[in-house]
C-alpha cells in the first residue's frame, strides 16, 4: 500500500489493541477536539462508502446481497483505482477498529435467550456441533493446505458462524492483514450465495421439511441475508425456523471470539514473547450484556429495527475501511489455496450439518 503523502502511513496494524489505540491517540493529539479532528475525514469517508453500499443494494440483482459485502468492494476499488488519501489514514484505522467493536456490541440487541430455546436443545446442539467441526476442520484443512494460520481461522470463522461479521470480529484477535481479512469475506460470499440459491432446489430433493430445511439453513449458509433469502423460498415457517436457527448460531460468536484471544494469549506465552500481547476482546462482553438486556427488557420493534439498521451500516462502515486498506496486488498473492479451503470448508459445513439433522432432528 502507498501513501500519498510523505506522512507515516497509520495502517491496521497500528490499531491492534484498545490499549495501543489509546497510545496512539495520547502522542497523536492533545485534545479530544483536535483527534476527531483527525479521524473525521477517514471516517466521513467510510460512511460515504456505506452509505453508497445501502444505495446500490436497491438495484436489481443485489438485494440479496448484505450491504457490507458491497462496502468492502467498493473500499477496494477505491483504493486500488483511485488510492487513500494519507489523510484519510487515521479514520479508517478507527473506523477498522473502534467503529467495528461498537458495531459488534450492538448485535446483541438483535439475540435473545428466547429464540435458542425456540430451535430446542435437538436445534442447538446440533448448530454447536456443527460449528465446532467447521471451525476445528477449517483450520486443520488450512494447515494441510499450506494456508497461513491467521487467514485460515478467519475463513473458519465466516464460514462456521455468520459471514463478514465473524471474519471483521475474530480479526480483532487473529490480527491478520486486512488483504487476509477481504480474502476471507470473499470466500464466505462466495461460497454463502452459491448455498442461498442451491440449498432451495435441494430441499424437496432431500425430504426436508420445513423445520429441518430451516435449520439445515440456519446451520449452515454464511451470512444472515442469504439465510432468510434461501428459507423462504421453501416458505414462510422454514423461513421463520431458518432465520431463529441463525441467529442462534450468531451467538456463539462472542464465546469463540474469546476463546481465540485466550489462545493468542497462549502462543504468545509459549513463544517467550513477553514484550508482546495478545488483545483482550473486551467488547465481546458488551455484546453478551446487550443480549442480557434485550432477553429481559421489552425493545419496542421500531427502536429494534433502527438499532439495526445503525448496526448494518457501522459493520459496513467497519468493512468499507477494509477494503480502503487492501490492496489486489497482495490478494493476488495469497494464490487460489485459501479460495479451495473456503470451498472444503462450505461443503463440510453444508453435508455435516445436514447429516446431523436428517439423523437427529
Amino acid at each position: 500500500m502507498t501513501a500519498l503523502s510523505d506522512e507515516p502511513e497509520i495502517t491496521a496494524e497500528t490499531f491492534v489493541d484498545a490499549d495501543r489505540d489509546e497510545s496512539l491517540v495520547a502522542s497523536a493529539s492533545e485534545t479530544p477536539s483536535s483527534f476527531f479532528d483527525g479521524v473525521l475525514p477517514g471516517v466521513g469517508l467510510a460512511a460515504a462508502i456505506a452509505a453508497a453500499a445501502f444505495g446500490l443494494r436497491q438495484l436489481p440483482g443485489l438485494g440479496a446481497f448484505s450491504p457490507m459485502i458491497i462496502a468492502i468492494l467498493i473500499g477496494i476499488l477505491f483504493h486500488n483505482l483511485i488510492g487513500t488519501p494519507a489523510v484519510a489514514k487515521p479514520g479508517v484505522g478507527f473506523s477498522m477498529r473502534r467503529i467495528l467493536r461498537f458495531a459488534i456490541v450492538l448485535l446483541g440487541l438483535q439475540l435473545t435467550a428466547a429464540q435458542v430455546i425456540e430451535v430446542g436443545g435437538t436445534g442447538v446442539a446440533i448448530i454447536i456441533a456443527t460449528l465446532l467441526s467447521t471451525f476445528t476442520f477449517t483450520v486443520w484443512c488450512g494447515k494441510k493446505l499450506g494456508v497461513e494460520r491467521k487467514l485460515a481461522e478467519l475463513i473458519a470463522a465466516g464460514t462456521s458462524i455468520c459471514g463478514a461479521s465473524a471474519v471483521i470480529a475474530t480479526n480483532t484477535v487473529t490480527n491478520a492483514h486486512d488483504e487476509d481479512v477481504a480474502y476471507a469475506v470473499a470466500c464466505v460470499t462466495i461460497f454463502g450465495s452459491i448455498a442461498m440459491f442451491a440449498y432451495p432446489f435441494l430441499a424437496p430433493l432431500l425430504g426436508l421439511g420445513p423445520h429441518a430445511f430451516g435449520l439445515w439453513t440456519g446451520a449452515s449458509v454464511h451470512e444472515i441475508a442469504q439465510v432468510v433469502a434461501a428459507a423462504y423460498q421453501n416458505g414462510a415457517e422454514a423461513g421463520e425456523f431458518g432465520t431463529i436457527a441463525k441467529l442462534s448460531r450468531v451467538m456463539m460468536l462472542a464465546p469463540v471470539v474469546l476463546g481465540l484471544g485466550i489462545l493468542a494469549r497462549e502462543r504468545l506465552a509459549a513463544s517467550g514473547n513477553s514484550a508482546a500481547r495478545a488483545p483482550v476482546p473486551w467488547f465481546v462482553l458488551g455484546f453478551i450484556a446487550l443480549v442480557g438486556v434485550n432477553s429481559l427488557v421489552e425493545i419496542p420493534e421500531t427502536a429494534k429495527s433502527e438499532i439495526a439498521l445503525a448496526t448494518t451500516f457501522l459493520l459496513s462502515m467497519a468493512l468499507a475501511a477494509m477494503g480502503l486498506e487492501t490492496d489486489v496486488r497482495k490478494l493476488k498473492a495469497e494464490g487460489l489455496r485459501p479460495a479451495l479451503l473456503g470451498l472444503l470448508a462450505f461443503l463440510f459445513i453444508s453435508t455435516f450439518s445436514l447429516t446431523l439433522v436428517k439423523l437427529f432432528f
